[in-house]
C-alpha cells in the first residue's frame, strides 16, 4: 500500500554549511526515514535545503517526522511504502517523479538487525532480515538501472558491531552489489556505521555528513565504495532506581 501527503513548506533561512549551495533543491528519498539513522539523515538533508521524500511503513510516524521537519523550515513529503516489495518501491518512485519530475538520489537504510543469536535465528527471522536489507537493495538498484541510471544510491548497511554471523552474508551481498554496480556505471556506495543509531542527532552526525558528501555533484566519480563509518559510542541509558516496597526513600 502506498499513500502520499504533502505539507506546505514554511520559510526559514537555511543554516549555512559546506553542502548547502550544492544540495539545495535536490530531490532525495530516504527509506526508513521515520526512525534511527533515516530520521537523522533526513533532518540533515532538509536542513541544507534538499526536498526530502520520507519513505517508511508507518503512516503516523512518517507524518509526524514530516511535520517536524516542515516546522523547522524543511520541504518534505512522506510516502508510505514497503521497500522490501519491488512493486511498492516502483510505485513510490513513480509518485516522486509525478510530484517533482526528478529524483536525484536515494539513501536506503538496509540496517535492520535482530536480537536473536545466530544459532537461534528462525527461518522467518532470517528471511525478514534478507528481505529488508538485501532484497530491497537489489530491487532499488535494478529499478534505477532500468529507469533512472543517473540517480545515485547510497546504502547504509548492517552495523559493524553486529555480533551475529547472519550479518556477514548480508554485508557480503551488499558489497558485491555495490562493487559490481560500479562496473555497470551505476553510482552506488555502501556505508557501514560502527553501531546502531543512538537517537542523538549530534552523535550520529558523522554518518549524515558522509551521506551529504557523497550526494554532491563533484563526487559523481565515487562509486563502488564500501566505507566503514566510525562513530562515538552511544551513551548508556541509566534506568531510574525503583525503591523497594517498605524501604525508606533517601
Amino acid at each position: 500500500m502506498l499513500e502520499a501527503m504533502t505539507h506546505p513548506s514554511s520559510p526559514q533561512t537555511r543554516a549555512p554549511g559546506p553542502f548547502s549551495e550544492v544540495l539545495a533543491g535536490q530531490v532525495i528519498a530516504v527509506t526508513g526515514a521515520d526512525s534511527g539513522y533515516g530520521k537523522s539523515i533526513s533532518a540533515a538533508l532538509a536542513r541544507i535545503g534538499a526536498s526530502v521524500v520520507l519513505i517508511g511503513n508507518n503512516s503516523e510516524t512518517l507524518a509526524a517526522s514530516a511535520s517536524a521537519l516542515e516546522h523547522s523550515g524543511g520541504h518534505t513529503i512522506p510516502i508510505k511504502a514497503d521497500v522490501g516489495v519491488p512493486l511498492d518501491w516502483l510505485s513510490a518512485q513513480n509518485r516522486i517523479l509525478e510530484i517533482f519530475g526528478v529524483l536525484h538520489g536515494i539513501v536506503h537504510l538496509a540496517d535492520k538487525r535482530t536480537s536473536a543469536s545466530f544459532t537461534m535465528l528462525s527461518e522467518n527471522e532470517w528471511m525478514e532480515l534478507f528481505n529488508s536489507n538485501v532484497k530491497s537493495s537489489v530491487a532499488i538498484a535494478q529499478i534505477l538501472a532500468r529507469r533512472l541510471p543517473d540517480t545515485w544510491l547510497t546504502i547504509v548497511g548492517p552495523h559493524t558491531d553486529e555480533p551475529g554471523l547472519q550479518a556477514h552474508p548480508q554485508r557480503g551481498a551488499l558489497r558485491g552489489l555495490v562493487e559490481a554496480g560500479a562496473r555497470e556505471d551505476l553510482r552506488l556506495n555502501l556505508l557501514l556505521p560502527s553501531r546502531a543509531s543512538s537517537g542523538d542527532e549530534a552523535l550520529d552526525r558523522p554518518l549524515a555528513d558522509v551521506v551529504l558528501a557523497l550526494a554532491t555533484p563533484r563526487m559523481r566519480h565515487l562509486r563502488g565504495n564500501v566505507m566503514d563509518v566510525p562513530l562515538a559510542p552511544a551513551p548508556k541509558v541509566r534506568l531510574p532506581e525503583v525503591p523497594v516496597f517498605g524501604a525508606p526513600v533517601l
